[in-house]
């Protein structure tokens, strides 16, 4: 079979199906399957498919002809400039996420100590590392397969081994798991802060935010595919932050900034949250779209709670 007649094969497939973008989750299954680039079509559209390369192009139009999610079966998303490895245990790095990353950056200096809750591929944490000088990171999440991934990214991507369990360190409280060449990452199996040890001048979170009652409302990629427990904010889409903002203080230096990302319709009541909670100069951070993306303050210092 030639290159094109795959891909036309592959394109008719996913726009039967319905798929948003057919044309080009086409184009990129056969490069994923070839490995080829954009151009390839253009210019190559006459060269031939391996039989085995065809056969791999059907299997994986017909999931995605199922709605299963592009980057799982690439294994891979783009974020801040950076090639993420992702499975079914991760939600899918979104860009609306590096809005949180590049808030965060503009207030991270060298040195500082990082903790992102909830953090799924460590597409948060990692970026912040990455495009930093002599920072040190911990990310937490309560899935253990969700931590593997993050490993397998920090490995990759910032070039240091790590390993999950930071309470288990035989090291100081609140010490971090590998490093090399002036970064510092680990990583910790954990109910929000259950297993968190020491302080931090940054948290950073993109918890589970959508409301239990839409999320059978959403695209089938997302409400069938990625992993509930990291969507399912709760009645009213707020539970982890109220759960969050109950113990940050024990972990947050003071004066230290946490960053939220939120859902396009919560910034106020997350902004009243932390307000509560005693955080200054608490506000919104609109994405591109004009929409609530990021709510983030800085803890008072004289927190009842430092």
């Amino acid at each position: 079979m030639r290159y094109r007649d795959a891909y036309d094969m592959g394109r008719a497939a996913l726009a039967q199906a319905s798929v948003t973008e057919a044309d080009t989750d086409a184009r990129l299954l056969l490069e994923h399957v070839c490995g080829t680039d954009r151009n390839t079509l253009l210019a190559h559209g006459d060269r031939e498919v391996t039989k085995e390369q065809e056969s791999r192009y059907r299997e994986l139009t017909e999931k995605r002809s199922r709605h299963v999610p592009l980057q799982y079966l690439t294994g891979v998303q783009d974020f801040m400039g950076l090639e993420f490895s992702v499975n079914e245990q991760v939600l899918i790095p979104r860009q609306d996420t590096e809005i949180l990353v590049e808030e965060a950056l503009r207030n991270l200096h060298d040195g500082m100590r990082v903790l992102d809750m909830c953090t799924g591929s460590g597409c948060i944490l990692i970026s912040l590392l990455n495009y930093s000088n002599n920072c040190e990171g911990v990310g937490a999440d309560i899935s253990g397969e969700a931590l593997e991934v993050a490993e397998k990214n920090a490995e990759k991507l910032l070039g240091v081994p790590v390993r999950s369990g930071l309470q288990e360190d035989s090291g100081a409280p609140g010490e971090f798991s590998g490093a090399s060449a002036g970064t510092r990452v680990g990583f910790v199996q954990s109910d929000l802060f259950e297993k968190v040890e020491g302080k931090y001048d940054m948290i950073v979170s993109n918890p589970p935010y959508i409301r239990s009652t839409v999320i059978n409302t959403l695209m089938p990629e997302v409400q069938d595919h990625e992993p509930r427990q990291a969507l399912d904010g709760g009645e009213d889409g707020l539970l982890f932050y109220r759960r969050i903002l109950e113990d940050v203080s024990g972990y947050l230096e003071k004066g230290g900034m946490l960053l939220f990302e939120t859902g396009y319709d919560q910034g106020d009541a997350v902004c009243c949250l932390m307000e509560q909670a005693g955080f200054l100069e608490v506000r919104v951070i609109k994405d591109y779209g004009g929409m609530d993306r990021v709510v983030c303050g800085i803890l008072r210092f004289d927190d009842p709670g430092q």
